[in-house]
């Protein structure tokens, strides 16, 4: 089935893919872009749409928490909104930067579902959609240079997400808006495909740099004291800022990427996770059936693995194996058969472009790169 693709000349690309975007994530590396900036950062958002009983809905009801189920060194929240026609969307961001190879951000999902103050919303409900999505939290001392020869960065392709607002969208349509003024003008001028240094420039001291100036420290003093301390000095800091203007802290440093968190298996204690009762609980696969998810099984495998022998060696054999466990669609699999050497499988077809993998793989083997034909999930009222 393949087809040539056509090329498409433009004089600026603004690339505006979402969050570890594959071309982003090129430009970045092939150009430095980030070479002065802080580590990325991020979470993964798993989500759920339920049909619930007319008699709990309660309409524009937004309920946020974090910590539980979690312990008070793993970062992570809720979000639960009652919309439309006795609809709610419930989901659970879960940050990347945990240090357990045992942990499951999806469990962990399922698990906090029980509570009873969410699980009553539930009774009578009928679950609709799910799906799962990385999202940036690395904020403004993370982001990259934004221009480069020929094109930008914008929205999520910059980690332009505000973390404890739990809100982006408003600086993806700002960055965009500013980056075509920018490149506009750049053409009116009669400039093609040269670097738009005043749209780097001016991205700092716009409302996208002040809305993320004032909570540069949340995240970094979350990672570091836990939940319980390190929320209420974020909050301390984020009211510093907005009152003077200024942090007695400065511009805290993140410490670590993501993939480099995760301590040895032999190090942690393994998570002993309930079964899914299949009524407010449930397994990955008939969760990922509900994705519509369709990749067709004899296209070429989009998810790449630099080195097998080091995905056993390190990830199987000193991490036990935790891509089983980051991925919120069974995509990954260590395989023992007939005591042969376990045998790391990948059901691509099951993916849900999330992109966890490329994220906190321990040791950055695995590429998620773009599958045939824009095939993935489907995600109706998502």
């Amino acid at each position: 089935a393949y087809q040539r693709g056509m090329a498409l000349n433009g004089k600026y690309v603004l690339i505006g893919e979402g969050v570890r975007g594959s071309l982003a994530k090129q430009l970045i590396a092939s150009y430095g872009l980030d070479k002065d900036s802080d580590y990325p950062k991020f979470g993964i958002g798993l989500k759920e749409l339920w049909e619930i009983d007319p008699a709990k809905f309660k309409p524009g009801l937004v309920q946020h928490s974090f910590g539980w189920p979690l312990d008070m060194k793993t970062g992570g929240g809720s979000f639960l909104y009652h919309f439309d026609d006795n609809l709610v969307s419930v989901g659970f961001v879960l940050h990347l930067n945990y240090e357990n190879p045992y942990l499951s951000p999806f469990e962990e999902f399922q698990r906090f579902k029980t509570h009873p103050a969410i699980a009553e919303t539930f009774e009578g409900a009928r679950r609709i959609s799910y799906g799962a999505r990385a999202i940036t939290e690395g904020g403004y001392q993370s982001v990259p240079r934004l221009a480069f020869p020929g094109g930008a960065l914008i929205g999520c392709s910059a980690g332009l997400v505000n973390v404890p607002r739990i809100k982006g969208s408003h600086n993806a349509m700002l960055s965009g808006m500013m980056a075509a003024e920018h490149a506009v003008d750049a053409i009116k001028a009669g400039r093609a495909n040269d670097t738009l240094e005043d749209y780097e420039a001016a991205w700092r001291a716009s409302d996208i740099g002040a809305d993320l100036k004032k909570v540069r420290n949340v995240k970094p003093l979350w990672s570091r004291f836990g939940t319980i301390i390190g929320i209420s000095l974020g909050g301390l800091d984020m009211w510093t800022n907005q009152l003077f203007g200024f942090s007695i802290l400065g511009t805290m440093k993140h410490g670590k990427p993501d993939y480099a968190t995760l301590k040895p298996a032999a190090e942690c204690k393994k998570i002993a996770y309930p079964k899914p009762d299949g009524t407010l609980t449930f397994d990955r696969l008939s969760s990922v059936f509900l994705s519509y998810t369709n990749h067709e099984e004899d296209q070429p495998v989009h998810l790449k693995v630099a080195d097998e022998a080091l995905q056993k060696a390190s990830e199987h054999d000193v991490f036990a194996g935790p891509s089983s466990r980051y991925c919120p669609a069974g995509v990954y699999e260590w395989v023992e058969e007939n005591g042969a050497e376990p045998r790391f499988v990948i059901n691509a077809q099951n993916c849900v472009h999330c992109k966890t993998c490329d994220i906190k793989d321990p040791n950055q083997n695995i590429n998620w790169t773009v599958p045939q034909g824009g095939e993935g999930p489907v995600y109706p009222n998502m």
